[in-house]
């Protein structure tokens, strides 16, 4: 039995390690393109560039001969310059991308087949910042059996769509050779980062394919180019996702069993958008290397990505929801706290699936990641929509206080008012006003996309209420 000062160890033991992750000395700022600067403005995220760098990961046999370990063979750009202690927090970075780029740990035999795999992971700075880390894994070229390699980008950025296009330009010219893999990645480099809708466009040169020219677009909906809701949708059926969404909504610990690392990263972060506009603070880690699986006893929330194989080590726990994602599985909830169908009010619930069921009409992910998203926004948007009447000011110019409890008795619907009032007990909400409060002190008018949806909700609300009268 795992007592309660051993997952204070094991919770301090997982802090210090995410903690690792110091933010690098920034790279050098490429030239600009050669445009004008409203074009520019338009046309591209201010100051963001693709990415920080390029790792290869390769497995390596150990000394002895008898496993491999995962090494990094090579990074781009390399980074000179750095003061004593700087090399050292990049060393334990650079470790720990490779126990995240193979997780399985040192259990791997050469290979003459391979398919290859994307996914992502998150790199959590001490300050709580995060960083992605995208994966693409496959076998080099060559005859007879080998081990697989990795190339990982880190960014700042997340947008797995648009990565995954890069490594798709990455793994053609590697199975010409590895030496022309660096010219694109450096025009990459140098390429600024389009705004939401537009393109940037890279031109490469190919051997016998003469020079090509890559374009590489933003989704509109930037808010949502880290994710792509089919998979989540593919492993779970819809009343599934609406239990796993209500777990996650309280901020309980979630363990996602399955065997491919992109099912694990997907669902992952496909589940964390469902809570916008608000934001996960907690632990998440898309997929756990085999050697910190000790994470699972943390007793703070968190949603992990564990691959089938190491499923025996998770099933000892309590008090959190594991879900089994692979296609044999023979249940989906292996273990439950058994409340989750309850916690989400049932007329909103039936909402929400009949909004879900309109997605067989999408024909493409955009599409269906704004009716997902739409139908989860909308079920904020009417719980805890009336927010903004609730943060009142003593003076013009301080800081907003929220009225907690006059807030939650303004809901007609008893069984809303009971989610509520455990809804605003969590980190993600309490973060969500305290961010109103400072931005209304400093001026700022409530914006963006949650923003505008209440406001279409409040004036259907007034329409249907006139019609009424």
């Amino acid at each position: 039995e795992i007592t309660a000062r051993k997952k204070i160890l094991l919770f301090n033991k997982l802090s210090s390690f995410m903690c690792i992750f110091q933010d690098l000395e920034p790279t050098e700022s490429p030239g600009p393109a050669v445009v004008d600067n409203t074009t520019r403005q338009q046309r591209y995220a201010s100051g963001q560039y693709f990415f920080e760098y390029l790792v290869v990961v390769s497995l390596k046999r150990t000394n002895d001969g008898s496993s491999y370990e995962p090494q990094i063979t090579y990074q781009f750009p390399k980074k000179d310059g750095m003061a004593r202690y700087q090399k050292e927090e990049e060393q334990k970075t650079l470790k720990a991308i490779t126990l995240f780029c193979f997780p399985e740990g040192i259990n791997w035999a050469p290979l003459t087949e391979y398919h290859s795999e994307t996914f992502s992971f998150v790199l959590t700075e001490i300050d709580g910042s995060r960083r992605n880390g995208y994966c693409r894994r496959l076998l080099p070229k060559g005859r007879g059996a080998r081990p697989p390699e990795a190339y990982c980008i880190i960014s700042s950025l997340a947008c797995f769509g648009l990565f995954s296009k890069i490594f798709d330009e990455v793994e053609k010219r590697r199975q010409i050779s590895m030496a022309m893999i660096y010219p694109f990645m450096q025009k990459l480099r140098e390429a600024p980062f389009p705004a939401p809708g537009n393109t940037v466009e890279i031109k490469s040169f190919i051997p016998e394919s003469g020079t090509e020219i890559i374009r590489l677009t933003r989704p509109l909906d930037s808010w949502l180019e880290h994710v792509n809701f089919a998979t989540l949708f593919d492993c779970l059926k819809d009343e599934e996702v609406l239990l796993v969404f209500a777990a996650a909504v309280l901020e309980r610990r979630i363990i996602f069993i399955a065997n491919e690392l992109g099912t694990l990263s997907q669902v992952i972060h496909a589940v964390a958008a469902l809570l916008y506009p608000f934001t996960w603070q907690h632990t998440l880690i898309s997929i756990v290397p085999e050697i910190l699986i000790d994470v699972v006893m943390a007793p703070t929330p968190y949603l992990l990505g564990v691959q089938k194989r190491l499923l025996d080590l998770v099933t000892d726990q309590s008090d959190l929801l594991v879900v089994d994602l692979s296609e044999d599985k023979q249940e989906t909830f292996i273990i439950s706290i058994g409340d989750e169908s309850s916690i989400l009010p049932p007329k909103l619930k039936t909402e929400l699936l009949e909004a879900l069921n309109t997605r067989q009409n999408t024909s493409t992910v955009e599409e269906l990641n704004r009716v997902v998203s739409e139908a989860f926004l909308y079920f904020f948007v009417k719980t805890v929509g009336h927010y903004n009447s609730y943060v009142k000011y003593s003076h013009p110019g301080e800081r907003g206080m929220f009225e907690k409890r006059k807030f939650y008795k303004a809901i007609e619907s008893k069984t809303t008012r009971h989610f509520i009032k455990k809804f605003i007990q969590t980190q993600m909400f309490d973060l969500f006003i305290q961010e109103v409060e400072q931005q209304q002190q400093s001026g700022q008018q409530p914006s963006g996309i949650f923003h505008k949806k209440i406001l279409e909700y409040q004036e259907k609300k007034k329409r249907e209420k006139t019609k009424k009268h």
